[in-house]
């Protein structure tokens, strides 16, 4: 990578895009982009170097995409009532961008493990039925796009509970509808679609998915994802036995195979019937992000980029924000790296592509006493980064 430097123009300010990832447990995107912003401008001013800064709070398709695209649209969380995964009543949150035609829902704010950690989890049982409300409350508001983030789920019920809600039955063979959950898909013999909303299937459809397990199998939802979710050997294989079923029923009925797609074991088999049935692309998150909020474009006109998360390792470099953001950019732009925990090799640094990469550490200290003094310490790194860049920056004439 080569990071072109040339004499600063007085006449034309210096163009800083700052497209951090929220750090978990710390601060969320919104705020990290704010104290990045804040030290890179205060750093270029003492130097009396002309700077525009540009913040684009970002996500990787994960826990934290619903806040962060609702800051970069400038628009607030609306809420409907739902159901867990648990079928407990819940307020649950969704998106909508300025011009209502893209809608957003984290998935785990109804059927989300963290929210049913309170009561033994019951993964033979657990439902998507809650996301339904979320999906009807965006259809009823016109819009053209669902962007369904699938991240922290509590289910394994191939997406059934979600479609039950929109409209479809799953029949046993004597034409009854079976309970939640995909434990009960073992029984599945028929679906029928005549009662879906028609809406669902006119409307795009992207499921942000990080993962790449297959449907089925030792490398399937219920392998691997099951005992995360409370799966016994036994329910482990009672579920893989009813998504087995389930994909056969999908193929009959729409000519589909999820079986071997990649992606269709994340979520507990959530994104099989959405393929299957609606039409819907799996993406990997930080894409689908990117290509939303408009990310390239502004990369392409940056001079320096900064990015960030909580802890930049091996796995950051791996379809994470940091590794969207390295790929979106120039080769000839910098990119720098500010996180809390910082562990990769130089040699890990120089194949990425990244610049530099400063962790918000400013002596030893707890877990704990980082998380508390994140803001202040993002805004730091930034400063010092920015200090040392001011007096010698140089930028890359574009085209």
């Amino acid at each position: 990578m080569s990071t072109a430097f040339r004499t600063h123009d007085e006449a034309s300010p210096l163009r800083v895009a700052i497209i951090p990832d929220s750090f978990k447990g710390s601060a969320g995107a919104v705020d990290v982009a704010a104290a990045m912003a804040r030290g890179v401008q205060d750093a270029f001013d003492e130097q009396g170097t002309p700077v525009e800064v540009r913040t684009l709070p970002f996500a990787d398709g994960g826990e934290g995409t619903l806040d962060a695209l609702l800051g970069a649209w400038g628009t607030t969380a609306l809420t409907a009532d739902t159901t867990d995964a648990l079928g407990r009543p819940v307020r649950a949150r969704y998106g909508l961008s300025p011009d209502h035609l893209t809608g957003v829902i984290e998935a785990a704010e109804a059927n989300g493990l963290p929210a049913v950690s309170d009561v033994p989890l019951r993964p033979l049982t657990a439902t998507t039925r809650g996301i339904g409300p979320l999906v009807s409350s965006l259809l009823d508001a016109g819009v053209e796009e669902i962007l369904l983030c699938i991240g922290g789920s509590a289910t394994t019920d191939g997406g059934t509970g979600l479609l039950a809600a929109l409209g479809a039955r799953f029949l046993d063979a004597d034409g009854s509808e079976l309970p939640d959950g995909g434990g009960a898909l073992t029984g599945l013999d028929r679906v029928d679609l005549d009662g879906l909303d028609p809406r669902a299937r006119r409307v795009r459809w992207r499921i942000a998915c990080d993962v790449t397990n297959p449907l089925l199998g030792d490398e399937g939802a219920a392998a691997v994802f099951g005992p995360q979710k409370g799966a016994s050997p036994e329910d482990v294989r009672t579920l893989d036995a009813g998504l087995r079923r389930l994909a056969d029923v999908l193929a009959e009925a729409s000519g589909t195979d999820v079986r071997d797609l990649p992606g269709m074991g994340a979520a507990g088999g959530l994104p099989a019937g959405l393929t299957a049935l609606l039409g819907a692309e799996v993406v990997p998150g930080s894409r689908m992000v990117a290509d939303v909020l408009g990310a390239e474009e502004l990369l392409s006109r940056a001079d320096l980029v900064l990015t960030g998360e909580g802890s930049f390792d091996g796995q950051s470099l791996a379809g994470k924000v940091v590794d969207a953001v390295r790929r979106l950019t120039p080769a000839d732009r910098p990119v720098v790296v500010i996180a809390g925990r910082v562990a990769v090799s130089a040699e890990e640094l120089r194949r990425s592509g990244i610049t530099a990469a400063f962790s918000i550490a400013r002596g030893p200290g707890s877990l704990e006493q980082m998380q508390e003094e994140a803001i202040p310490g993002i805004t730091w790194a930034a400063y010092n980064c920015c200090r040392l860049l001011a007096n010698s920056f140089t930028r890359p004439v574009h085209p």
